[in-house]
């Protein structure tokens, strides 16, 4: 063979080398594309997921502060009832009065604690939320 021969021999071995190596990268690339789709996906997923989480707990927070003013209104009214049946003297009713107003005030308590902890549940999902969105964006 002649030098020029050896040199195109070379030349065309080197450059299938190269083009098989290129192949075979775009495909390990391809899969990873796929790969990152699907994590994508899936993370997509889990951040509607904390959202609706999210708003359902914003949800629970409203009903539980409409259950809080119903509970204020029915005190007023209790401290009201209370005052008149001091007046009246009737203490019978200055009793029911009383147990009246201890009812509502242990609704209004148990309401003021529900809504803490749907409070605290929100903080904590929005938390988590924004770790898991801060870790993904890492990555």
């Amino acid at each position: 063979m002649s030098r020029r021969s050896r040199w195109m021999v070379r030349t065309l071995a080197v450059a299938a080398a190269g083009v098989t190596v290129g192949l075979l990268s775009t495909g390990a690339r391809a899969q990873e594309i796929r790969n990152d789709v699907q994590d994508l996906r899936q993370d997509r997923r889990e951040i509607r997921q904390g959202n609706r989480e999210i708003r359902g707990d914003r949800r629970e927070i409203r009903g539980d502060t409409r259950e809080i003013h119903g509970d204020r209104q029915e005190l007023r009214g209790d401290r009201r009832d209370l005052r008149e049946a001091y007046k009246s003297g009737d203490q019978q009713a200055v009793k029911n009065a009383r147990q009246e107003l201890r009812g509502d005030r242990r609704d209004l308590r148990g309401d003021l604690k529900d809504r803490r902890q749907d409070v605290r549940d929100l903080r904590q999902d929005r938390h988590d939320l924004h770790r898991d969105v801060a870790a993904r964006r890492g990555q």
